[in-house]
């Protein structure tokens, strides 16, 4: 899997969004409800980052854009 400026990782009930992506490090922001968007921002080496996403999945746009189960908010 390439990693990507832009993309959502879902790692348990944390959500990792890539803000940033350079060739050694990456600038990604910790995010526990994506329905408000708000969370912290941080900078690791990309050997760091996927220890940290490692066994979570990438979300699709596709999952991003669907319609929230029955009494959820939507995500996007």
């Amino acid at each position: 899997m390439k990693l990507e400026q832009g993309q959502i990782w879902q790692q348990g009930d944390a959500y990792y969004r890539i803000v940033e992506w350079s060739r050694l490090a990456i600038d990604y922001k910790a995010i526990k409800d994506l329905n408000s968007r708000e969370g912290t921002r941080h900078q690791v080496t990309k050997k760091e980052f996927c220890r940290l996403i490692k066994g979570g999945r990438l979300l699709t746009p596709e999952e991003l854009m669907a319609p929230p189960p029955p009494g959820e908010e939507p995500i996007g």
